[in-house]
């Protein structure tokens, strides 16, 4: 929660917290009991940015004993979740290397201030250990100035599901001190040809486990998520026709036709609530927005203009729409009610801006914008003022954004390392550029909402 003042400050509550979060259904960890009925105050500068904080992270102990199988799983689970907290941005994590130079003794109440003469403001302490076939992460943040524990999680589950309780945790820390919920556990939709054929893929959202969705052996494109994270809206060329739209569901892989009528259909974007889908379809030599119901009934045109319009994408809260128009005569960014009526242009500068992808919290859109002659920029447009500011620069091609669900990163694809790849940057500053994709051409990323 956040003030409206210029120096505004979050309390939190120092017991732990009481969601249990655990995978496998173990129990959290049990309360500090020095902890309870005691406040920490996260204190956030002008802007409502949040403050890196210094985190030491010491080595988990013990963790050469574990071998085979067990072994792999404890290191693969420490390594993911420190990455997991430095891909958050609120971390400087101060790690076995750089806390090398104290000479602890164990007890907290000694080392606190050794960690604090680092600059450290919080300690995670995390112990992996096994239970029969079953791996278990217990782990602590603590506040080092109070020494009083404010995060305390425990978490029991199968070797395989180690970086899932990697992750969890990663999520529980930055709930409990931003009140807004982590991204580790989300995925990433998007288009490869790894296999001879452009396919629609997913990864988790820091590039592991990449795995095929489609398999047409076709051209398959434009993946698009539904609210509910269950279902991805694509199009491909299944079939010997012209390119129609087809759905995905993301447990089972079963694939079924959403429309198929026509010479044309593409862009697809799912409605927050999941109930429909927008789409661009060709009419004679124009192309226009329509919807549709989920199961592909109730077709209906949105816009009519000479100009061609194409890529529609839905507001959070499912009331508008953003699309690309050539109707004032080059490529330009429009936002209309759902409805199709109140059409107005968003985008003055740049001869060709395309591509909107909408902030979760409705307030930015990010897109693409021609920099020169075959090459694009990621630029963020604020839709208070309408001005928009370029994140990328110089490097290669950078098209279709997408933000991250917490509006933080912004995922997208470039050739700023030669071929087609999907990247990761800071939706503020452009800044931790992250390379996530590296076999085959990767484009067209689509990231998911927060999992139910």
């Amino acid at each position: 929660m956040r003030a409206s003042h210029p120096i505004p400050a979050i309390a939190i509550l120092g017991a732990l917290a009481a969601a249990p979060g655990a995978v496998g259904q173990a129990p959290p960890a049990s309360p500090d009991p020095a902890s309870q009925g005691r406040d920490i105050t996260v204190v956030l500068p002008e802007g409502n940015q949040l403050p890196v904080v210094q985190l030491a992270f010491p080595e988990v102990p013990d963790l050469a004993a574990l071998a085979g199988t067990a072994g792999n799983a404890a290191r693969e689970l420490e390594r993911t979740l420190r990455a997991d907290l430095d891909r958050t941005g609120i971390f400087e994590i101060l790690g076995p290397e750089e806390l090398a130079v104290l000479e602890l003794s164990g007890d907290l109440e000694r080392d606190a201030d050794q960690y604090r003469s680092l600059g450290a403001a919080m300690l995670l302490q995390s112990e992996v250990k096994l239970e029969g076939d079953r791996i278990v992460l217990e782990g602590r943040l603590i506040d080092l100035a109070s020494r009083q524990t404010i995060v305390g999680k425990r978490y029991r589950g199968t070797f395989d599901l180690a970086r899932r309780i990697a992750h969890t945790f990663a999520d529980e820390i930055v709930l409990f001190l931003t009140s807004k919920r982590g991204i580790a556990l989300t995925s990433i939709a998007f288009v490869s040809d790894r296999d001879g054929n452009k396919e629609i893929y997913l990864m988790d959202y820091d590039g592991h486990d990449q795995r095929k969705v489609s398999g047409h052996k076709s051209i398959s494109m434009s993946p698009s998520w539904s609210g509910a994270g269950d279902t991805l809206a694509y199009v491909s060329y299944f079939g010997g026709g012209g390119p129609a739209l087809y759905l995905a569901d993301v447990a089972s892989g079963r694939k079924s036709p959403l429309v198929t009528e026509g010479s044309l259909n593409v862009s697809p974007s799912f409605s927050p609530d999941g109930r429909r889908v927008a789409f661009a379809r060709a009419l004679g030599a124009n192309i226009e927005i329509f919807v549709c119901l989920r199961d592909g009934s109730g077709v209906r045109r949105l816009t009519n203009s000479p100009g061609i319009d194409t890529n529609p994408a839905w507001s959070p809260n499912g009331q508008e729409l953003a699309f690309t128009s050539s109707r004032a005569g080059s490529p330009q960014l429009y936002v209309m009610d759902a409805e199709g009526a109140n059409v107005r242009r968003v985008t003055f500068q740049g001869e060709y801006n395309d591509g909107a992808a909408w902030s979760a919290d409705g307030t930015r859109i990010a897109f693409a914008t021609r920099a020169e002659r075959n090459r694009f920029d990621i630029a963020v447009l604020d839709l208070v003022t309408l001005a928009a500011q370029k994140l990328t620069d110089g490097s290669g091609s950078n098209e279709s954004p997408s933000f991250s669900p917490d509006g933080r990163r912004i995922a997208f694809s470039s050739t700023r390392a030669g071929g087609t790849q999907i990247f990761l940057l800071d939706s503020r500053t452009g800044g931790r550029v992250e390379q996530l994709t590296f076999q085959g051409s990767n484009s067209g990323p689509d990231w998911s909402p927060y999992p139910r």
